[in-house]
């Protein structure tokens, strides 16, 4: 039975991390999907659970109403659509691209106009909050930026993924509200390691802490979700890349620089994170549960010199 206008055919590029998760939510809700991945073995599973397998974006963009993208950062989400393979070249008018990427909100607004004049191909910004567990759980939290109508078009797959989407405003509203979100993300993360190897240092039960501060006014998806990681010493498998925590807090930095924003927390989260990321026992790519070592090392080191760092 052909797609119906209720049910498009979907196009995903960009199988990771959460990317995955979301392809599997989307083929659960009975949606045909159609995925391309610039490593083809991570996209493999997913043609098990049911997807096809495009053998390019073109391909991919030619055969789908719907294209959604979720990549790593800006400059990949700018090869994929405009780059010399670019899906730019075959995208219809009045065709959906819905970026579930957390990329940079100038470059958001130029792609989306850029598209929109080449092409007449329709922008959404959706970034998304909630990690893996929400991803899984079709629960994910979406923040919308382009026209409301084509937000309303978006709905089988925003059903499938997300328990809210709130509509922001114009092209680059969405990502601008997942910087937002990452500044209070990224802090948390580092105040909750700070937190663990303080405790750890003072000598209560660190594993403790984030089932004793469930419910309170510290308790955070963070501090359940990383803190109890941090706490046991659990680092694998890979649920949140530290890189990726890094990209947007440093977007944030470069955005409140620039819009003339004060933002110290922030800065401190960033400096926090890149010394994390070049701390050798953290280790290329880690999960951002890895950065507790960080504090326990700084502590350590203190404490030999008689408390000086």
């Amino acid at each position: 039975m052909p797609d119906s206008p209720a049910r498009p055919r979907i196009g995903f590029i960009g199988t990771g991390l959460i990317g995955t998760p979301m392809v599997q939510r989307l083929l659960e809700c009975g949606l045909s999907v159609t995925v391309w991945n610039r490593t083809p073995d991570k996209a493999a599973p997913l043609v098990l659970d049911g997807a096809s397998l495009a053998e390019s974006p073109r391909a991919l963009a030619e055969s789908c109403d719907i294209v959604c993208l979720c990549l790593t950062n800006t400059a990949a989400v700018h090869e994929v659509v405009f780059g010399a393979q670019g899906i730019d070249a075959v995208l219809r008018v009045g065709q959906l691209v819905i970026d579930l990427s957390s990329i940079a909100p100038d470059a958001t607004r130029e792609m989306a106009e850029r598209l929109a004049s080449a092409c007449g191909a329709r922008w959404i910004d959706a970034p998304v909050s909630g990690g893996l567990p929400l991803a899984r759980a079709g629960r994910l939290i979406v923040f919308a930026g382009g026209d409301a109508d084509d937000i309303a078009r978006a709905a089988p797959v925003f059903e499938a993924l997300a328990q809210r989407v709130t509509h922001m405003g114009g092209h680059g509203a969405g990502q601008l509200a997942k910087s937002c979100n990452q500044m209070i993300v990224a802090c948390n993360l580092v105040t909750i390691a700070e937190m663990l190897a303080f405790a750890s240092q003072s000598g209560i039960d660190a594993t403790r802490l984030p089932g004793a501060l469930a419910g309170g006014f510290a308790d955070s998806l963070p501090l359940q979700i990383f803190g109890s990681r941090m706490a046991a010493g659990v680092d694998s498998p890979r649920i949140g890349g530290l890189a990726t925590f890094r990209k947007d807090i440093d977007q944030v930095v470069r955005l409140a620089g620039e819009c003339g924003a004060y933002a110290p927390m922030a800065t401190r989260a960033s400096e926090v994170m890149l010394e994390a990321s070049r701390t050798e026992s953290i280790g290329a790519d880690p999960d951002v549960s890895r950065m507790v070592r960080l504090f326990l090392e700084r502590a350590a080191a203190a404490s030999a010199t008689g408390g000086t760092s």
